[in-house]
């Protein structure tokens, strides 16, 4: 607001208040309440308003007094220590500020905040006066500052309630466009409900695909010759914005720098349209398509329908991106999903999976390239080097039990022992049927009946062959370890007086010293194991620490297990544990040679894949 010269005070007080009532822009607003202000505070030289940009991102002056055209960069100073402090400052009381401040002159400033941000700062240049007076003119403008604050939350309403509006409007075209499957349908529900909510007279909607842009719907337009002119040139628009990632607009849009539109105005030219507005599809990050809007008449494109077409974009990329896809093939979404990381890998952001990829690629190189030891893994278990079972020498019942499976026993200690009173018995008998035949042989010898005593002699043999036989069966009624070992099986601690058949097993006896290590290889892994192998062996019970064996023997004997064959493979311990026992069992290791760990950890699937693929080949 300019001020007239001779104007008095009352005079330039009217005229500031009713500027100030009348204010129908925030230009004027601005200047009115600047001018009020030095109109109100006596002695002011100049005013300086600096408030916000619409951006943000720097202060920028929104009214200058007395004169708008006066260069008042000497109160920059002020502003800024004002900005930085966020408080009421005077400068030029200090000896130091005379260098900067002219004599008989001070710089007030005072910032303008709300809700804690300062939103600009107003400055102003003052005659010298007491401090008292430099108090009251800082209560002025803390007071004067309560209109700038109402100015500034009325401008955060409005924009407040126009992205309020453009959200309403993208989630009303995000509902229209879910209504459809396909694509083609969701393409033309979006550009007719567009259409009828910006006033335009021609919307149109492209998408990439196989790396060329294709025009796929019009509103208003059920059908459309893909060859002609006008969609040649509007596919021509929609790749200049895709090119540059940002909106286009002809008539060219104010801005921080300029955009190429040749393509925008030869659309306006050739469809006679007055304004042509393109913004690129956006879908994770890059352009997928792009939308063209074209009014024949009415006002051009703006900011505001910039904003809101970028909006819109951004929300239904990634919608009509899905439905794109639906419509590929499956080896075409391979090769977009190809595209898209390569565009990932080369392009100039993602870091983080840029850096994933060289971590991923040297890890493969390494395994290519590295060797490690190739081991063959197998179930095992340990069994002694002999095995002596004792087995019932005859008929009869067990009377007593000393020792079951797991019981470490010394050589000549009872196992078990049988019932020997049958035994007994029939001694009795033989010991008495030999004596009355002693003395019947006696007899004939005395009577010299040779018939008779060699009749005689030969009951005696009998009688005395049958005594020797049940001493025996007396003696091996005890059963007894014939070397010192472990009870690997048998129990008879809960049979006691029940019948046992002759030949029965009854235990079965290993020794502590002397073992073997039983490998039960897979089928797949057969081939690789030989005679002379060396491995290490893990038990279950016996944790800390592995023992080394050599294999001795593969055998052809395969048993089946879970589906697949096993193949028994024989080993002996070079250094066996105090611990170790028959029937532990772990997991084994046999070491082949030395291969690329690549091969190694991939044979199986490799193996796999070849016999299906030679199986499902005609």
């Amino acid at each position: 607001m300019n001020v007239p010269s001779g104007t008095s005070t009352r005079d330039l007080d009217g005229h500031a208040w009713s500027a100030f009532t009348s204010a129908s822009s925030d230009e004027a607003f601005c200047s009115a309440w600047l001018t009020l202000q030095c109109a109100i505070i006596p002695g002011v030289l100049a005013g300086l308003l600096l408030l916000r940009d619409k951006l943000g991102q720097s202060y920028v002056p929104a009214a200058v007094w007395p004169d708008s055209r006066r260069d008042l960069a000497y109160l920059t100073g002020a502003a800024e220590r004002t900005l930085a402090e966020r408080r009421g400052t005077v400068l030029g009381l200090d000896p130091g500020d005379t260098e900067r401040i002219p004599s008989g002159t001070v710089h007030v400033g005072y910032p303008v905040e709300t809700d804690a941000e300062v939103m600009g700062a107003v400055v102003l240049d003052l005659r010298t006066r007491p401090e008292p007076e430099l108090q009251a003119v800082l209560r002025q403008l803390l007071w004067g500052a309560g209109w700038l604050e109402a100015l500034l939350r009325k401008r955060q309403i409005a924009r407040d309630a126009a992205v309020l509006e453009r959200a309403s409007i993208a989630l009303d075209l995000v509902q229209a466009v879910q209504e459809h499957r396909n694509l083609g349908p969701a393409a033309m529900a979006l550009v007719n409900e567009l259409a009828t909510l910006v006033k335009a007279d021609r919307i149109s909607l492209g998408v990439e695909r196989n790396g060329k842009l294709e025009l796929r719907a019009i509103s208003r337009t059920a059908w459309f010759d893909r060859k002609s002119q006008l969609v040649e040139t509007i596919e021509n628009a929609m790749e200049e914005a895709i090119d540059q990632e940002a909106g286009v607009a002809w008539p060219v849009l104010p801005g921080p720098r300029g955009k190429v539109n040749v393509a925008q105005r030869d659309l306006a030219v050739r469809s006679g349209a007055a304004a042509v507005l393109t913004v690129p599809l956006v879908s994770g990050g890059r352009p997928m398509g792009a939308l063209t809007l074209e009014r024949n008449q009415g006002p051009e494109f703006d900011a505001t329908s910039l904003m809101l077409c970028q909006v819109i974009a951004e929300l239904l990329g990634p919608t009509l991106e899905i439905r794109l896809d639906g419509e590929r093939w499956f080896a075409g979404r391979i090769v977009e999903k190809l595209a898209e990381w390569r565009d990932k890998l080369i392009g100039p952001r993602q870091p983080a999976i840029k850096l994933g990829a060289v971590l991923l690629l040297s890890a493969i190189l390494f395994l290519v390239v590295a060797e490690g030891a190739f081991r063959v893994s197998a179930r095992t278990f340990v069994e002694g080097a002999v095995q002596r079972a004792a087995v019932a020498p005859f008929d009869g019942y067990v009377r007593d039990a000393f020792v079951r499976a797991g019981d470490t026993v010394r050589q000549g200690e009872i196992l078990a022992t049988l019932d020997d009173r049958d035994l007994k018995l029939e001694q009795v008998k033989w010991e008495t049927e030999k004596e009355q035949v002693a003395r019947k042989y006696r007899e004939a010898l005395a009577k010299r009946d040779r018939a008779a005593y060699r009749v005689l002699a030969a009951q005696l043999s009998q009688a005395e062959a049958q005594l020797a036989l049940i001493e025996e069966k007396l003696v091996r009624t005890q059963l007894v370890a014939p070397f010192d070992g472990v009870v690997v099986s048998g129990d008879l601690s809960q049979m006691l007086g029940a019948p046992v058949e002759k030949g029965k097993v009854l235990f079965e006896l290993a020794p502590l010293d002397k073992y073997r290590v039983i490998l039960t290889v897979d089928e797949r892994d057969i081939a690789y194991v030989a005679g002379g192998q060396r491995g290490e062996l893990a038990l279950t019970g016996i944790t800390g620490g592995t023992l080394p064996f050599v294999v001795k023997t593969v055998t052809s004997v395969s048993t089946a297990q879970e589906g697949r064959n096993f193949f028994r493979v024989e080993a002996q311990l070079e250094n066996a544990s105090a611990r170790l026992r028959p029937g532990m069992e772990g997991v084994g290791k046999v070491s082949v040679d030395e291969r690329p760990l690549i091969w190694i950890w991939t044979r199986n699937f490799v193996n796999w894949a070849r016999i299906s693929l030679w199986t499902w080949l005609p």
